[in-house]
């Protein structure tokens, strides 16, 4: 009888899932590759060639065209001032709202936490929360895309559960030493919380970033629109012929589309690794042991 050789059957486990993964990363990796790279081609060698990881020739003539046209450039600013503002905004209002709920002396703490549960389930629809809008004086207004989102449910009940599973002991040190509920937040359970806060703030950036929906539906002003909204309009537009003798032979063209793609998720992929490294720490350490 053959002798089974457990070396062999790992060797062909390993060889498997190793050519599975190259697969999954080249499907993921290869497209992200062609965008950047059309991004530095020329037009015509875009609309010829077809699909290539490296241009015949270099150039940076998308992005100099991108950056000399004021409709994106002040799109662009204006996608950083939302996020900016509205991730501030959210992460303040759900700490503060997180840590309220997450003390067992809190009256009516069971009502806030159903009300929270049922906004996870139910909406509100479009047309009633456009209405508020209105009524509130918001449209045209960067307030209707922060205050419209202001805490998120699902983020809003983590968070709590972070805070609830502090020990009530470094509550009671902090109350001996004469902090306040405000100062205990801020000074005590926040930097413990941190994981939360860096994971949320990053979600809540990609949110406001990504702002589309909510842009077209309350602001009209074409100079409010943020980066996403241009960015569509530039993606769905066909190249005319009528620019074809254009000095700028990038107008409308496909590098240029790919330079927006590439422009529009470059800071998120800068912000990215700033705060990734809060992700896998424990919420305790160094803190409480035993």
């Amino acid at each position: 009888m053959k002798k089974y050789d457990p070396s062999g059957s790992s060797i062909l486990y390993r060889s498997t899932v190793l050519g599975a993964l190259i697969l999954v990363l080249a499907a993921v990796l290869l497209p992200i590759l062609y965008v950047v790279m059309s991004s530095f081609s020329t037009k015509q060698e875009v609309l010829t060639r077809g699909f290539f990881l490296i241009p015949h020739e270099w150039t940076l003539g998308a992005y100099r065209y991108l950056m000399n046209n004021d409709n994106f450039v002040e799109s662009l600013f204006n996608a950083v001032y939302i996020t900016a503002i509205g991730t501030f905004i959210n992460i303040v209002l759900t700490s503060l709202m997180a840590y309220g709920m997450s003390k067992s002396w809190l009256k009516g703490r069971k009502t806030l936490n159903f009300l929270v549960l049922v906004t996870m389930i139910f909406s509100g629809g479009i047309i009633p929360t456009f209405l508020i809008m209105k009524g509130l004086h918001l449209l045209d207004s960067y307030w209707a895309i922060w205050l419209g989102g202001a805490i998120a449910p699902f983020h809003l009940i983590v968070m709590r559960s972070f805070f609830q599973n502090i020990p009530q002991e470094l509550d009671e040190a902090g109350h001996i030493d004469g902090c306040g509920e405000f100062r205990l937040l801020v000074r005590i359970i926040l930097p413990l919380a941190m994981p939360a806060v860096a994971t949320f703030t990053l979600f809540y950036m990609v949110g406001h970033w990504n702002t589309y929906f909510t842009a077209i539906l309350y602001i009209n002003d074409t100079h409010r629109w943020p980066l996403q909204v241009i960015l569509r309009q530039m993606l769905i537009t066909n190249t005319d012929s009528s620019f074809e003798s254009s000095v700028i032979d990038y107008q409308f063209g496909p590098p240029v589309k790919m330079a927006a793609i590439v422009v529009t998720a470059l800071p998120l992929l800068v912000v990215y690794p700033f705060l990734q490294k809060y992700f896998n720490k424990g919420m305790l350490l160094g803190s409480v042991k035993g």
